[in-house]
């Protein structure tokens, strides 16, 4: 935020940006306009040229409304958050038996390592579970274990993201109170999505994560595939992506990595978007917070004008605090979930490979069949297992696709809808309380010339 376009008597709100764009670093010249009632969500449209003929991102275009997720009653509010509430609680499972819950983060030193746990909680009326609650702690190794065997279990599902072991420099200290309630509320989310998948949640591995001690799980863990095991997977993969691209991949999975190709631009640049709002408040409210003292001592030596010069600094002191309260909703609500997607649509990319992976196993054992003639059958038995494992990842992938897309178009909505929500509330406020002031001050005027005019 530049200093000059600010006067020192009364700060106002700071213009909604209109620039950034993620792609160029200088912002829009016309983004402090006065009165422009562009947001967030507007500017980054803009920058993103999204229009009605981009039917690839469907969470981006204009014409996509909540209609096509769920229909709404005709005698249902229209307004946003209304429809919000009602398409959630709609899309609530009818009778969900299974409640987690990922709190109080304790930090650990030893010798070797300092690292954070988390006490995860379950509820549950499941019959597989032995009782109706337990309590466990994890670290984020553990976590990273459960989604390896998540993927090894179920490779063309989509599994919910982690956040990243390493943060970022220069955003946030590790093990940092902001840092580690942030990531709390990224594993806590984690959990529960995987408890509100349809497949996953009655994953063996997800159960024993959830009810093993710590010295169980460690010895859990300890039976899974070997080094060589693991090695041979490897190599294999390394191989299929060797060989090319796959030659019958159905149009279908063409589509799907056609689109999250754009999904993935247009995430990152987002991400990026709101990462430079939040740079920019944050530095709007640093200078803010100066004013108000300023003010305050300006007042101290200007006797006929210090009640004004108070009245300026309670203003600005009021706008300040409508300023941080809006930096803590950007931070809470719209930064977890872009970046969520962000990491999401790496993880989509993955999950279409392996689905490759498994499509050129078939091609090349069909392709062997057709030189090696001694041994047909036993290449035609292998073929039929390779055609099941096929039809079983494309069938996976397609129910876990749909879902994903539903769930994703949801949160966006919602996200971007509350971001705007807020905005207008805090425009509002700011504005009031410079209304407020100024006909104060006009009255204040009105007396004082009446005064003047009494003999």
């Amino acid at each position: 935020m530049e200093a000059e376009g600010r006067v020192s008597a009364a700060p106002h709100p700071p213009p909604s940006y209109g620039g950034g764009g993620g792609a160029q670093d200088d912002p829009d010249p016309g983004a402090g306009a006065p009165g422009a009632a562009r947001g967030p969500l507007l500017a980054a449209a803009e920058v993103l040229e999204l229009d009605d003929e981009e039917e690839d991102l469907e969470v981006f275009s204009k014409d996509t409304s909540l209609a096509e997720v769920n229909s709404f009653s005709p005698s249902v509010p229209i307004s946003p958050s209304s429809m919000i509430n009602q398409y959630k609680f709609e899309d609530e499972p009818e009778l969900r038996d299974l409640f987690i819950t990922v709190d109080d983060p304790e930090s650990h030193i030893t010798a070797i390592e300092t690292f954070i746990t988390y006490r995860v909680v379950t509820k549950t009326s499941r019959g597989e579970f032995d009782s109706s609650e337990y309590e466990v702690r994890r670290r984020y190794q553990d976590f990273l274990w459960l989604k390896s065997k998540l993927e090894e279990a179920h490779p063309t599902l989509i599994i919910p993201p982690l956040p990243e072991k390493f943060i970022m420099k220069g955003m946030v200290e590790r093990f940092s109170d902001e840092f580690i309630e942030t990531r709390r509320k990224a594993l806590h989310k984690f959990l529960n999505r995987i408890a509100d998948h349809p497949t996953l949640t009655f994953n063996e591995d997800f159960k024993i994560f959830l009810t093993a001690q710590a010295w169980e799980l460690s010895s859990h863990k300890k039976q899974g595939p070997g080094l060589l095991s693991r090695m041979g997977q490897t190599v294999r993969a390394v191989a299929s992506s060797v060989r090319g691209g796959v030659k019958n991949r159905p149009e279908m999975f063409t589509e799907m990595n056609g689109y999250m190709e754009t999904f993935s631009q247009k995430i990152n640049v987002l991400d990026k978007i709101a990462h430079r709002i939040y740079k920019e408040e944050k530095e709007y409210f640093n200078e803010m917070k100066e004013y108000g003292p300023i003010h305050t001592l300006w007042s101290a030596s200007e006797e006929d004008i210090a009640d004004s010069l108070k009245g300026v600094a309670s203003c600005i002191d009021k706008c300040c605090k409508a300023t941080e309260k809006r930096m803590a909703g950007l931070s809470e609500n719209l930064l977890p979930i872009l970046h969520e997607y962000v990491l999401y649509s790496e993880i989509l990319m993955g999950v279409l490979k392996r689905r490759d992976q498994i499509q050129g196993e078939l091609d090349s054992k069909v392709d062997a069949l057709a030189n090696k003639k001694a041994e047909k059958d036993l290449f035609s038995e292998e073929i039929g297992k390779l055609e099941d494992k096929v039809e079983c990842a494309n069938n996976a992938l397609k129910a876990d696709w749909d879902r994903w897309k539903q769930n994703m178009q949801c949160d966006m909505r919602s996200t971007f809808t509350n971001v705007a929500e807020k905005n207008l509330r805090y425009y509002e406020e700011c504005l009031a309380t410079w209304e407020s002031f100024l006909a104060s001050q006009t009255v204040d005027l009105h007396v004082e010339e009446d005064s003047e005019d009494r003999p």
